[in-house]
């Protein structure tokens, strides 16, 4: 990863906190999910920052690359990301969970808008994306399925099913990211089920895997960029829940949480001052 390319990713990231935190304040009393988006913010930084092939003026493009968000409750980090890329205005970010709008707690498909896939339940995003990457090599298709995917999320059945569809149909088309901040709603992950080594398990499955730093963008690039032929991805991105703020990180209490105005304030206060972000 060039240097200039780091820069601006880090820049990117930073952005997209400070976009998380004002629209996890405009909920009021209602609050969101701060801690598992703050955890994703490098993700999808590297991802949209450089990496994704798509077009806003052309949505629907069959050769799109597809980002299929599993872990539904990181919508902050989500829509901040499509806001970056033009698919969500700033003036839409502020609508985020008032009624009526488009920007629900969890995602509702509208390729109009960039999002490939309605969340909620966790479990169903990882095998409709495979499903995708499936159908991409069957049409010979030019497009690449990246699939966002909690730690806890990993406790779910159909994880591992879709785990071994993949390597089974050799996509190579297939990166499966695992956002492993280690906490999940019930506390620790491996208290609530110990899964033991997730790489180890996945090359067991026949994954390429890359265990990494998730909130280095460098590490992040490296590993996406890093693809063999004939098996699927996997990335074990080692983060922290509530990353970026200082009282929410390592908190479990900060799953769904609202933000009073002083917390507000402190959290923005440690973020670090924009410089690099090109886009508006």
């Amino acid at each position: 990863m060039e240097k200039s390319l780091e820069l601006s990713t880090i820049g990117l990231a930073n952005k997209l906190r400070v976009n998380s935190l004002e629209m996890a304040y405009g909920t009021g009393n209602n609050g969101s999910h701060l801690g598992g988006g703050l955890s994703t913010i490098e993700i999808f930084a590297t991802l949209y920052g450089s990496l994704v092939k798509y077009n806003t003026q052309d949505a629907f493009n069959p050769d799109r690359d597809r980002v299929i968000v599993s872990k539904g409750h990181c919508v902050l980090a989500y829509y901040s990301a499509l806001n970056y890329v033009g698919f969500i205005s700033g003036e839409e970010l502020k609508t985020f969970e008032v009624n009526g709008s488009f920007l629900h707690g969890h995602a509702t498909r509208d390729l109009s808008r960039g999002i490939e896939f309605s969340g909620g339940s966790l479990g169903m995003g990882l095998p409709y994306a495979v499903g995708v990457a499936i159908a991409g090599k069957k049409r010979n298709r030019n497009y690449h399925v990246y699939v966002i995917v909690g730690d806890g999320e990993c406790n779910e059945g159909s994880v591992w099913e879709s785990f071994m569809s993949a390597s089974h149909n050799q996509l190579d088309n297939f990166t499966v990211i695992i956002d492993d901040n280690k906490l999940q709603y019930d506390g620790e992950s491996e208290k609530v089920l110990n899964l033991g080594s997730l790489q180890n398990k996945l090359e067991a499955f026949g994954f390429s895997t890359h265990n990494i730093d998730g909130h280095n963008v460098a590490q992040l690039y490296d590993a996406l960029t890093k693809k063999a032929q004939g098996k699927p991805n996997a990335i074990i991105a080692n983060t922290v829940k509530g990353k970026g703020v200082s009282f929410m990180e390592h908190k479990k209490e900060w799953h769904h949480s609202r933000l009073t105005q002083e917390q507000f304030d402190l959290a923005i206060s440690e973020q670090p001052v924009i410089k690099t972000i090109s886009h508006a």
